[in-house]
C-alpha cells in the first residue's frame, strides 16, 4: 500500500512526543491523528478507524496496554505498533498484544522501518462492527443511598459503572459510560410490573420459583 493512503493514529499522553512523531510521519507522507489516551483513542477510532496504531504503553486513564486488549477485540483489521520506554529490544514484550513494538529513544529510522513493514503486508480484512444491541442488565438492588441501580459494562472501552434507576421501567433506556462518555443502550431483565421505587416488591419470576402454585392463581 502507498504510504499516503496509510491513516495512522498516534497515541501518547505526552503532547511533546504526539506532535514530534506526528510532524515527522506527516512529513513522510503519511496521513496522522493524535490521541492523548485510550479513551480518546477509542473515539478517534470510532470516527474513522486507522490502519495503524501507535501507542504508548503507559498513560493514566485507560493504559495502553487496555487499550490495545480492547482494539484487538473490537477492531482486528487495525494493524498494532506498541511503543514503551520501559521495555527494550525489537521483540514485542510478554502480555502486550501488538504487532510490531518500537522503544522510545531509539531512532526514527527504526520506527519508520516497523510501519513500512506493516504497511506493505496484504491488509487485514475490514470488518465493520456490528451494531450494538440494546444491553439486557439486571438490577443490582440498592445503593449505598437506598436508591436502585444497574452496573453496566461500557462495551466501547470494558469497563463497568454503576447506574442509578428510577421512575417508570422504559423498555429501552440511555446510560453514558462515566469513563469514556460513550452513550449506552440497555434494558432491564425484569418483568414489567417491577417497580424500582417498591424495591422489595417481589416479580413475577420470584413468585414462581419460590410458589408455583401461588404464581399460577396470580399470573
Amino acid at each position: 500500500m502507498h504510504m499516503k493512503s496509510i491513516n495512522i493514529l498516534v497515541v501518547d499522553d505526552a503532547a511533546a512526543i504526539r506532535s514530534a512523531l506526528s510532524a515527522v510521519l506527516t512529513e513522510m507522507g503519511y496521513v496522522v491523528r493524535t490521541a492523548a489516551d485510550g479513551f480518546e483513542a477509542l473515539s478517534a477510532i470510532g470516527m474513522d478507524i486507522p490502519n495503524i496504531l501507535l501507542s504508548d504503553l503507559n498513560m493514566p486513564g485507560m493504559s495502553g496496554f487496555e487499550l490495545l486488549s480492547v482494539v484487538c477485540k473490537r477492531y482486528p483489521s487495525i494493524q498494532v505498533i506498541a511503543m514503551s520506554g520501559s521495555f527494550s529490544g525489537v521483540e514485542v514484550p510478554s502480555g502486550v498484544i501488538a504487532d510490531a513494538f518500537y522503544q522510545k529513544g531509539c531512532s526514527m529510522r527504526s520506527l519508520l522501518r516497523i510501519i513500512d513493514t506493516l504497511g506493505s503486508q496484504k491488509l487485514r480484512p475490514f470488518i465493520q462492527p456490528a451494531a450494538v444491541a440494546p444491553l439486557r442488565i439486571q438490577r443490582n438492588g440498592l445503593d449505598s443511598s437506598g436508591r436502585p441501580y444497574v452496573s453496566i459494562a461500557c462495551p466501547q472501552c470494558s469497563r463497568s459503572f454503576h447506574e442509578q434507576i428510577g421512575g417508570s421501567l422504559t423498555p429501552i433506556r440511555e446510560a453514558c459510560c462515566s469513563h469514556c462518555q460513550q452513550s449506552i443502550y440497555y434494558a432491564i431483565a425484569e418483568p414489567v410490573e417491577w417497580d424500582p421505587a417498591i424495591p422489595s416488591m417481589i416479580t413475577s419470576r420470584e413468585v414462581r420459583r419460590t410458589n408455583p402454585a401461588h404464581a399460577a392463581m396470580l399470573f
